[in-house]
């Protein structure tokens, strides 16, 4: 297992069917906004599922271990991250269920084909060039700003991949939610279900959790909110089990 591991690169527990996974925390971990998603997604038995910008790999891994999917493959645009979590892959001996993917986001839709995928998620940068300084370390700028491929570019390869009535998941900041599902609905994903996240009670929601379906009727359900803490670093019920604790 240690030869495994490069340089700075650590074994992290998923606390689901024993998996583990392989980060880099000089580059970019994984946060609890993919923990929530992968969540929130709903892959019913012997459906594939397509994440695009998976980083680490972690959506694919944790869906992999929470539903009955039949396939489930990550798109990743950077060389080492690709690498880092094929190890991860391989590490949890998910080679037959799980794959990984070199690619450019906006090029999914040449690499896999129209109409493949039951379902799509995505844990995407939430920064276009109006919000934040970009960070100098350039994995996690592509992780959190709109770099390589921007909202545009996700929404339309996700429309593409997906099957007729097929759902994407995603998660996002609520600042950005207008344009989300104006987005979504140019290209014919018609949002179905809105979760708020809030850090805590009395505090401004800091992430929104949403499925939209290909081709579906307007039709919105606005579901109650999920509350991340009881209290300061006491996770609510709901955040544990999510987890796996």
């Amino acid at each position: 297992m240690i030869s495994e591991l490069k340089e700075n690169e650590r074994i992290d527990e998923l606390h689901r069917n024993g998996y583990q996974i392989i980060q880099n925390p000089k580059g970019f971990c994984f946060g609890m906004d993919a923990v929530l998603l992968s969540g929130y997604a709903v892959v019913k038995e012997g459906e594939q599922v397509l994440d695009l910008g998976t980083g680490t790999g972690i959506i694919p891994i944790l869906l992999e271990a929470k539903t009955k999917g039949r396939y489930f493959i990550g798109l990743e645009i950077q060389e080492d991250v690709v690498d880092m979590a094929k190890r991860s892959v391989k590490l949890n001996r998910l080679e037959e269920k799980v794959e990984i993917v070199h690619g450019n986001i906006k090029d999914a839709s040449q690499i896999f084909g129209r109409s493949v995928f039951d379902v799509v998620t995505c844990n995407p940068p939430y920064m276009n060039e109006n919000h934040g300084l970009k960070n100098p370390e350039l994995p996690k700028a592509i992780a959190r700003h709109e770099i390589l491929c921007n909202l545009e570019d996700i929404v339309r390869e996700t429309a593409i991949v997906l099957k007729p009535r097929g759902r994407f998941y995603m998660v996002h900041r609520p600042r950005r939610l207008v344009e989300i599902i104006e987005m979504l609905s140019k290209y014919h994903l018609e949002v179905k279900r809105l979760r708020p996240v809030y850090p805590m009670v009395g505090k401004e929601a800091n992430m929104v959790l949403l499925e939209a379906v290909k081709g579906g009727k307007p039709l919105l359900k606005l579901e109650e909110p999920l509350i991340i803490y009881k209290e300061q670093g006491v996770y609510h019920d709901e955040i544990y089990s999510i987890y796996g604790y």
